[in-house]
């Protein structure tokens, strides 16, 4: 069954542009990444598929159930993690875990301890002494507590330090074995790499991939790394470079034995040509064709 299904999902904000015809498949049980930068359509997205916002035109299913007809059915089988969480300031983290809990009418007692322990949240404080980070462990407990068939993660990690981010990582890989779709919605991409099976890249409200994280990690470009003089002016117009430890680094698309050739004449004491990461395949998605990051919020 798919978790997940969006079929030209739209939202437009008057002249704004929200998002346009957005095709989306996410298979249950799968880790699926969504990846973009501040204002590319992540939370848009997200937010029609809570119910919280109302599609232009378009429409998007959850296990099946219409996000508009069927928004409390739906809602009952999801944990949502929002990028910034807001709570009554004069609560103490043991009454909003309660609070949370008993509005879904369930008893998660045993896994609020669990959670808790983990993430070395301490119940006892009230909402208005905690850090930011803090606040995003209460949000995390909210969201994973009663055990949801479904999780949407929006920029999770942000004020969480690594010891955290790791543990809470292992969180979401532990349930996704045990058979949650999770949803992860970030603009760090190494989240995406390591945990995700497969992911879409959103771009100026369009989706402009999607496939398996291997996948899109895979392209024509080399990383060319190189320590020691050479006759890099034979290269002009066909790579950008940037100086690295003494050393040039730069994407490379082209022949790699005209490449080979144009370096064989200069003094090279290291040179290693390697598979560009994903974060290089992303850019290489947005600066396509001239155009750089888009921040309009959205």
């Amino acid at each position: 069954m798919d978790a997940v299904k969006t079929l030209n999902l739209t939202k437009k904000y008057g002249k704004m542009r929200g998002i346009e015809q957005i095709n989306l498949t996410v298979t249950e049980g799968e880790f699926f990444g969504f990846i973009g930068p501040n204002g590319a359509g992540k939370s848009t997205t997200i937010r029609i598929l809570l119910g919280l916002i109302k599609p232009t035109f378009g429409t998007a299913s959850i296990y099946g159930l219409d996000i508009t007809e069927d928004k409390e059915k739906i809602l009952a089988q999801i944990g949502y993690l929002p990028s910034e969480a807001i709570f009554y300031s004069k609560m103490r983290v043991k009454d909003i875990l309660k609070l949370s809990a008993d509005l879904r009418k369930k008893d998660c007692k045993k896994m609020t301890e669990n959670l808790c322990q983990r993430l070395q949240l301490n119940i006892n404080r009230k909402v208005e002494e905690l850090s930011f980070g803090n606040r995003k462990k209460v949000a995390i407990i909210c969201a994973l507590q009663h055990n949801p068939k479904l999780l949407i993660l929006d920029e999770p990690t942000s004020g969480l330090d690594p010891f955290m981010q790791k543990e809470f990582f292992e969180i979401l890989r532990e349930r996704n074995q045990a058979g949650t779709t999770i949803f992860l919605s970030s603009h760090v991409l190494s989240e995406i790499q390591r945990n995700c099976t497969r992911a879409a890249i959103i771009r100026k409200g369009n989706i402009i991939a999607c496939d398996s994280v291997e996948m899109l990690s895979k392209t024509n470009a080399k990383r060319i790394t190189i320590h020691g003089s050479a006759a890099l002016h034979k290269l002009d117009g066909i790579c950008d470079r940037k100086e690295i430890d003494g050393g040039i680094s730069f994407l490379y698309h082209g022949d790699i034995t005209y490449l080979l050739q144009a370096l064989s004449v200069g003094d090279i004491s290291d040179l290693s040509i390697s598979e560009p990461d994903l974060e290089e395949v992303f850019m290489h998605y947005y600066e396509k064709d001239g155009d750089k990051y888009d921040t309009d919020k959205t």
